[in-house]
């Protein structure tokens, strides 16, 4: 499989003739990246074997670990965080998410999507706009 141009990009900046702009390579459309992602998540487990310990419920207490990691960047100043040490947990809360959805057997753009169906309908517009009141007492 030849890898995807984003994924063949060494992180360099490209400057332009202009100095002040800078330009990147366009990422492909964000379904391929996530696709090209789950791709490179599950070489990396199976280069280890360690798909063995990736069953549902191991996956989900590692997101729960992780959710909690995430948290606690944020223990006792909300404004205050480390930036880099948030996008470390975010990223190992994600890498978890689309491992579970592999496992499970679910595209994971679908199940969000259902999802979102699900809310909007939960939270219409015109009684959930601006108040964080619960679906079961707009």
């Amino acid at each position: 499989m030849t890898m995807p141009p984003y994924l063949q990009y060494n992180g360099t900046i490209m400057k332009s003739t202009t100095p002040s702009r800078i330009r990147r390579p366009a990422p492909p459309p964000p379904s391929d990246r996530l696709l090209a992602l789950g791709e490179r998540i599950d070489k990396f487990n199976k280069d280890r074997e360690w798909d063995q310990f990736h069953s549902p419920g191991n996956l989900a207490k590692s997101i729960a670990i992780e959710a909690g990691e995430l948290l606690e960047c944020f223990q006792w100043n909300d404004a205050g965080f480390d930036r880099v040490d948030v996008l470390g947990e975010l990223a190992d809360v994600a890498n978890y998410c689309i491992q579970l959805a592999q496992v499970l057997g679910v595209d994971l753009i679908d199940v969000v999507n259902a999802k979102m169906d699900l809310s909007e309908k939960k939270y219409p517009v015109e009684k959930a706009k601006g108040v964080s009141t619960k679906y079961t007492k707009l």
